[in-house]
């Protein structure tokens, strides 16, 4: 048995599938990752892309901050691809429960997907800091400069997690939730050493734990089932 076949035959036999992806899951519709030979933190800037996207920078260099995220981290012309469409026919199928993400960039329910743990948040929810006043992405996509509230004129942040700031309790417990219960869990696109997120799959208890990824991860040994491959590909085959 192929493991292609392995894998379809556990999402034939399943009704509580879980899905936790990163990164890889949106390279296929353009969206550059942080650590692979093209993804951000190969790429030239006077600062590297971690200390950009941190809260002492967005706090200190506010303008810096925001002149690098409308450049590299607004990416709304990208389009869910086959991994996205395929997780959202599942769960329609009544065979997926949960994805839960380490993506920003909100393509899974661009695809369908119904219910999404945003782990590191997303780009389509901007806050006020100050009356907490929400504004969807294109108050933040238009501007040339520091978005500033139109109620109260304080400052509008991403509701996106930087580094040095918590998860969000009610979305990881979500998550751990989701995943502790499901029978298979797909890893999908993710190199799975970003912590605290990475861990999540910890709280896994079955013996169904597929890891699909271009690249071989920290878990590869620990996995039932290990597939280095397109997410897409690999997804996109699986019959519904």
């Amino acid at each position: 048995m192929t493991p292609q076949e392995q894998l379809q035959k556990w999402v034939e036999n399943s009704g509580n599938i879980v899905f936790f992806g990163g990164a890889g899951v949106s390279t296929e519709s353009g969206i550059p990752d942080f650590r692979s030979v093209d993804g951000l933190y190969s790429q030239k800037y006077d600062q590297l892309p971690e200390t950009i996207l941190s809260h002492t920078y967005f706090a200190r260099h506010t303008k810096d901050f925001y002149r690098f995220y409308r450049d590299k981290m607004l990416c709304l012309d990208a389009r869910p691809n086959a991994a996205h469409l395929k997780l959202a026919e599942l769960e329609r199928a009544g065979k997926l429960r949960a994805v839960v993400t380490q993506n920003i960039d909100g393509l899974h329910q661009l695809a369908g997907s119904r219910t999404v743990y945003e782990l590191h948040g997303s780009v389509h929810r901007n806050y006020c800091t100050k009356c907490r006043t929400f504004y969807s992405v294109d108050f933040v996509a238009e501007g040339e400069d520091v978005p500033c509230c139109p109620v109260c004129g304080a400052l509008v942040k991403p509701d996106v997690v930087l580094y040095e700031e918590g998860l969000d309790q009610e979305t990881v417990e979500g998550a751990v939730r989701a995943i502790a219960q499901a029978e298979v869990l797909i890893v999908g696109g993710t190199s799975l050493v970003v912590y605290p997120a990475a861990g999540l799959i910890n709280y896994y208890r079955g013996n169904q734990l597929v890891l699909i990824n271009r690249d071989p991860t920290p878990y590869d040994r620990e996995a039932d089932l290990v597939i280095h491959d397109s997410l897409g590909k690999v997804l996109g085959g699986i019959r519904v």
